[in-house]
């Protein structure tokens, strides 16, 4: 499994410390297949021939992800955990359209909000080089979003 069984508790530790207003450190939450590490390092090889490739583990801090999804479309942190975990299935494939490298589950899971969804998963891959990082994840598919909640932003 690409997650490794602390994965999602790292997730939330990260993503209640940026809440908190404190700074989140990089953690390791879990490993590409062989597929989704080929397909991503052929793909960043076909944009440009240049970019040396990723390994396999990936590494997850959560500020971009904690100010799209929490901060911007009211998810919850249990909301994108969820969707992490989906996003990083063994089953998920790269999105092979999109100028950055990502991978999109292929199986539609139904949120809360009874949205059916492909949860798609976006790495940044240069930062912190060689190991790509969980930079974003996108919900494909809410249509219906979560309502805005009093006191939060």
């Amino acid at each position: 499994m690409p997650l490794f069984g602390n994965a999602a508790a790292f997730i939330r530790a990260n993503l209640v410390a940026i809440q908190n207003g404190q700074k989140a450190k990089a953690v390791v939450i879990g490993t590409l297949t062989e597929r989704q590490l080929q397909a991503i390092n052929q793909h960043r090889m076909a944009r440009n021939a240049t970019l040396p490739p990723v390994v396999d583990e990936v590494i997850f801090i959560g500020s971009h992800i904690y100010k799209s999804r929490i901060e911007r479309d009211q998810y919850t942190i249990d909301d994108v955990i969820e969707q992490i975990l989906s996003a990083m299935s063994e089953e998920s494939a790269l999105v092979g359209s999109l100028p950055m490298q990502a991978i999109e589950n292929p199986r539609v899971r139904t949120d809360r909000m009874g949205n059916a969804i492909n949860d798609r998963a976006i790495f940044e891959c240069m930062s912190r080089h060689p190991r790509p990082e969980l930079f974003s994840v996108i919900p494909k598919g809410d249509r219906i979003k979560p309502e805005k909640q009093k006191g939060r932003p």
